[in-house]
C-alpha cells in the first residue's frame, strides 16, 4: 500500500467531520442489486466509518478493516455494537470467514491490483455481492470549479485519484467495472449512479480539502498556500456536485 493511501491518519478527525456521509440510497441501491437479505459485510478500507454506519444502521453485521489506527479509533467512536474492526490492509486479510456482501467505499483504488479479486472472491459466500463505490467532490459551478483549479495549479496539477487501469473519464464502464468484466469469478457486473448535491461553507470546503491525499502529500507550508490561494477564489458558500458512482458484481457459484 502506497504512502499517499496512508496518509489520511493524520487528519482522521477531519476526515470525519468534513468528508460527507453516504445516502440511504446507496443502501437501497446495493441491496435491489443483492435480491436477498444481506446479514454480514466486510468492508475494505473502512476509514473514519462513513459507509459503515450506513450498512450497520440496517442491521447488517459489518467487519470493518483498515490499516490504519488512527481512522479506527475515529470509527470507534460512534459505530454500533454489530461492527467489529480490525486493523489490516486488504492484502493483509486471511481468508477463512466469508461474507453476503465485501465493499469498499473510496478506498478500493489503495489496494494492490496483483490478485485483487481473487482475494475478494475468496471473501464472498457463492453468488455474494462485491460493490465499490465513491466519486469527486467538487464545486458545482463550473465558473467556481475553473477558479479553484487555476488557484490550486501552482501547487497541484490535479487533486484526483487517476483511474487505476487507465480508463478515460468519458468511457462509458469506469473502472473497477472494467476490470471485474475481465474476471472470470465475477458476473453480471452492473455500473450505476447516485446522485448527489450538498451545500459547504467555504470553511468546510478547505476542509474537506484537507483531507484529500494529493493535498496530504504536499510540504506542509506547501499545503497551507495552496488551501489560502483557494479560499481566496471561494464564494461564502459552495455549491458542490457530489455524485457516487456504484460498480455491482456477483461472485460466481463454484
Amino acid at each position: 500500500m502506497s504512502a499517499r493511501a496512508l496518509s489520511f491518519g493524520a487528519t482522521a478527525e477531519a476526515y470525519e467531520r468534513f468528508r460527507p456521509g453516504y445516502p440511504e440510497e446507496l443502501f437501497d441501491l446495493v441491496m435491489t442489486y443483492a435480491g436477498r437479505p444481506v446479514r454480514t459485510a466486510l468492508e475494505i478500507g473502512a476509514g473514519t466509518g462513513k459507509a459503515t454506519r450506513l450498512f450497520a444502521a440496517h442491521g447488517v453485521t459489518v467487519t470493518a478493516t483498515d490499516p490504519d489506527a488512527a481512522m479506527l479509533a475515529e470509527l470507534n467512536k460512534t459505530v454500533p455494537p454489530n461492527v467489529t474492526t480490525v486493523r489490516a490492509a486488504f492484502e493483509g486479510l486471511r481468508p477463512g470467514e466469508t461474507y453476503g456482501l465485501v465493499y469498499a467505499a473510496a478506498a478500493l483504488h489503495w489496494t494492490r491490483p496483483e490478485g485483487r479479486w481473487s482475494r475478494a472472491a475468496a471473501l464472498l459466500e457463492p453468488e455474494g455481492v462485491f460493490a465499490s463505490f465513491g466519486g469527486q467532490v467538487q464545486p458545482a459551478d463550473p465558473a467556481v470549479a475553473e477558479s479553484v483549479r487555476m488557484a490550486r495549479a501552482p501547487f497541484l496539477e490535479s487533486d484526483e485519484v487517476p483511474s487505476p487501469d487507465g480508463t478515460a473519464p468519458d468511457e462509458e464502464m469506469q473502472w473497477p467495472g472494467t476490470e471485474l468484466r475481465q474476471s472470470p469469478l465475477f458476473l453480471d457486473i452492473q455500473q450505476a449512479l447516485v446522485k448527489r448535491h450538498l451545500t459547504m461553507s467555504a470553511p468546510d470546503y478547505i476542509g474537506y480539502l484537507s483531507t484529500v491525499s494529493a493535498y496530504l502529500q504536499l510540504p506542509r507550508s506547501r499545503r497551507q498556500q495552496a488551501y489560502d490561494a483557494i479560499t481566496r477564489v471561494l464564494p461564502e458558500t459552495v455549491e458542490i456536485a457530489a455524485d457516487i458512482i456504484v460498480h455491482l458484481a456477483r461472485r460466481r457459484s463454484e
